[in-house]
């Protein structure tokens, strides 16, 4: 289960860094739009699956 937690906080990493993404003549501004929401969505659905193993750790389950 260590290794999962390590690797969701990778995930959160990512997304933080996908999210501030900058832009670009290559990447357009609409497209650095969607970097940054799909960077979002990323943190937040692994802060939560970490929150997740974080309670289930302590409860003993």
């Amino acid at each position: 289960m260590y290794q999962l937690a390590l690797l969701y906080l990778a995930c959160i990493l990512a997304g933080f860094g996908l999210a501030s993404v900058p832009t670009s003549a290559v990447i357009t501004a609409g497209l650095a739009g969607f970097f940054e929401i799909v960077g979002g969505i990323a943190v937040i659905v692994f802060g939560l699956a970490l929150l997740y193993l974080g309670v289930k750790a302590l409860l003993g389950k």
